[in-house]
């Protein structure tokens, strides 16, 4: 009816379902009273629903209205409140608004909630609502009177209503004739509400609890604020949830099962993985080499015959293990193969398992380790195990051995040494009557655990380097006998060009020049074919794809022109194998170098040789379009120089200023002596600039043709250059180039 009274409709409509949440809203100042009885509670509850079900019928609302009063309780008086303010606001022309008792009570349950101030605001507001009403106060609408109700007091009620319009409209008229208008009806009830006097409910009956079920948007009741009363006197609370609130409990729900799930899921797992309930054997196929692979034999490893001689003794051992007993000498009880990748180190494993013919059990390092803690321990045990069931002996091969026996710190977790400190237990604990033997390979010895190395672990050390010019040789042999091969193919020169090749290299070369016969539709895989793979490997793919504009392809031309000059007129140089200005690989061009035998060491001038070289791609440049015009191209040129020239300083004692020492990356050296280091440095790197200056410019005419041929037959090898710079013209580009770099071939 006022601000006051829709706020507190607004605190009468939220009012919870519980009886506890009614109580903690109630006023501070009102003290605790004892709870209701049941049988009270469902009375109110019953007068509720008639006059729910017939809000047109001032009787029943008074009944309801004396319910309420007779609780004496602040629960009540706010029922009371929340009932009369919805009921007049919501429908203005409500019978119940010309009740003078229905008004009287109202304003004494203000009285009785603190609220004498709004006293005031609610007798205008009625009165306001009175005089807008057409033809006085509306007629209730006929409703059958219930049986409890007495017919005497409905007629009375209804006689006090009229009587209560006609003074309304009669106050009204007055209020406009004159200025100083009397008393209303309504201010009467204040004034005796005020003066302390309580509201007589004298003549009002009971309203039936008979009647439909409550109305649309009745107030809230005493039993919605208490409680429902049960059959067996319980008081049953329901609890209405929000809308949409199942969503988030099916999501919490779904969430949590999949939580739970995939927990007990992975301890499930975890336990029978560790437990050895689903397996009672160690799992030994996972170390055993497929039946379809057949052994290896010595015969089909080649280029390591130093390896091979090494090895020899543990087949000896494998086959009769007693005989090397009987002296008291031991035989080592672990390999290492120590050489870069390639190289074969695990076909020499697999060999001396099928020359000794006993079983062979591969793992790799990186195998043991997952992302439980303690499965790589319990790996090397079923490892070990698998082994030591063999009858006759075994050879466990433990591949990229680096991977598990790193070297330990004192900062590692216990967890992270688990699996080293397992297999140096299990290689401690085999006797050597069981014939188990533990070969190992690593490309990084230096990182292994010094306690995994030590002898008693990994007695003996087998270097498996990279094979030379006959160990080449014998690989190219044998992998050429597996391909349909023409005439003319020379495994001796084919191994003279590869140097460098690890074992792995040389069976990829054959199969791309295989692979490139059968692209040219060729019956056989000729010489060019395998020249075509070598310089597909040394120099990489062309990039044909990659058009260079005339001028950029013409300083690319000069540019490695530059480089094979210098090779071709420089003492100690790397002699000149094949030079263009085609781009392959990362480079724009690339001239490759060939040595014609293997090399182990280089004297103090190839060394200087190699800095002339480098030099020799941008001093051409430089001579021919200016520093304004010198490109990028020499980046590398400069960063294998200044390397050379650093190790000649630091590592191998060529310079006369800082003596025969090795300072290497020593970086607690004084200041002035690393002055004195980079100077030299510097002055290596001068006087190559310098030498390679004077040799391109008193060669500047060979310069010149050789360039020239490049732009015009862009791929030139040694030979092809020297009768270039002597002045002959080659012949035109179509009969020149061979089919593998025409587009018919590739």
């Amino acid at each position: 009816m006022t601000s006051r009274a829709k706020s507190r409709t607004s605190d009468v409509s939220a009012l919870p379902c519980t009886a506890g949440a009614n109580e903690a809203a109630l006023d501070a100042s009102v003290e605790p009273q004892s709870a209701l009885q049941p049988e009270t509670v469902a009375e109110v509850a019953r007068k509720e629903e008639y006059a729910n079900a017939h809000p047109h019928d001032v009787q029943a609302q008074l009944t309801l209205f004396q319910a309420y009063a007779d609780l004496d309780r602040k629960e009540g008086w706010e029922l009371v409140l929340a009932r009369w303010e919805r009921m007049t606001e919501f429908d203005p022309t409500s019978p119940l608004l010309a009740s003078d008792k229905a008004f009287e009570t109202y304003l004494y349950a203000l009285a009785k909630c603190n609220h004498q101030s709004s006293i005031a605001s609610a007798t205008r507001r009625r009165d306001q609502l009175l005089a807008k009403l057409p033809g006085g106060v509306p007629t209730p609408a006929p409703v059958p009177a219930p049986s409890s109700v007495d017919a005497t007091a409905a007629a009375t009620a209804d006689s006090t209503a009229t009587t209560s319009s006609v003074t309304s409209s009669t106050g009204s008229s007055s209020s406009e004739a004159a200025s100083a208008p009397a008393p209303s009806k309504s201010q009467d009830i204040a004034d005796a509400v005020l003066s302390g006097r309580s509201p007589s409910f004298a003549g009002v009956a009971a309203a039936s609890s008979s009647g439909s079920g409550p109305a649309s948007g009745a107030a809230p009741s005493l039993a919605a604020a208490l409680g429902k009363i049960g059959a067996d006197g319980r008081i049953e609370v329901t609890v209405h949830e929000p809308k949409g609130a199942w969503k988030g409990k099916l999501a919490r729900s779904v969430a949590m099962t999949l939580l739970i799930g995939t927990l007990g899921i992975t301890l499930v797992a975890y336990f029978l993985d560790t437990s050895g309930l689903v397996k009672a054997a160690p799992r030994q196929s996972e170390f055993e080499l497929a039946e379809n692979q057949k052994p290896a034999r010595f015969s089909d490893v080649h280029g390591v015959d130093e390896a091979k001689d090494e090895l020899r003794d543990v087949i000896d051992f494998l086959r009769n293990p007693a005989e090397f007993g009987t002296l008291g000498g031991k035989l080592p009880k672990g390999v290492l193969m120590i050489g870069p990748p390639g190289t074969g180190k695990t076909l020499l494993a697999r060999a001396v398992a099928g020359e000794a013919g006993v079983p062979f059990l591969f793992a790799s390092g990186s195998e043991f380790d997952e992302m439980f803690v303690g499965v790589g321990a319990k790996r090397v045990r079923e490892l070990f195990e698998a082994a030591r069931k063999k009858q006759g002996g075994a050879i466990i091969f433990i591949d990229e051995l680096d991977a598990v026996g790193g070297k330990r710190h004192a900062a590692d977790r216990p967890y992270m040494r688990q699996t080293l400190n397992q297999l140096l237990v299990e290689m401690d604990g085999f006797k050597q009557s069981e014939g188990i033997v533990v070969i190992a390979a690593t490309n990084v010895p230096d990182s292994l655990d010094d306690a995994l190395v030590r002898p008693g672990r990994f007695d003996r050390h087998v270097q498996v380097p990279l094979p030379d010019i006959r160990g080449r040789a014998q690989i190219l042999r044998a992998y050429l006998k597996q391909v349909i091969c023409g005439p003319g193919v020379d495994d001796m020169s084919l191994a003279r060009g590869t140097t460098g090749f690890s074992g792995a290299d040389i069976q990829n070369l054959v199969n791309m020049a295989a692979l490139q016969a059968a692209k040219e539709k060729a019956k056989e895989v000729s010489p060019r074919h395998l020249e075509w793979a070598r310089d597909h490997i040394i120099m990489g793919a062309e990039r044909k794809s990659m058009v260079l504009s005339a001028e950029e392809k013409r300083m690319t031309a000069f540019h490695e022109a530059g480089h094979a000059l210098v090779a071709l007129y420089t003492e100690g140089a790397t002699p000149l194998h094949k030079v263009t200005c085609m781009p392959r690989g990362m480079s724009l061009g690339h001239t490759a170098m060939r040595e014609k035998e293997d090399k182990y060491s280089r004297s103090y001038t190839e060394w200087l040789a190699s800095m002339d070289v480098s030099y020799g791609g941008r001093v051409a440049e430089e001579l021919v379009y200016g520093k304004e015009m010198v490109t990028t191209g020499a980046s590398s040129d400069l960063q294998n120089a200044t390397r050379v020239a650093d190790n000649m300083v630091r590592r191998w004692g060529y310079s006369d200023k800082i003596g025969r020492v090795f300072l290497g990356d020593n970086k607690y050296i004084s200041p002035g002596k690393a002055e004195e280091v980079d100077s030299e440095v510097r002055r290596f790197l001068e006087e190559s600039e310098a030498r390679t200056i004077k040799l391109l410019t008193e060669r500047r005419t060979e310069l010149d043709r050789l360039a020239e041929a490049l732009v015009e037959h862009e791929t030139l090898d040694a030979e092809q250059a020297r009768r270039v710079i002597a002045g002959e013209r080659l012949p035109p580009v179509d009969k020149l180039i061979p089919p593998e770099y025409s587009d018919e071939g590739m």
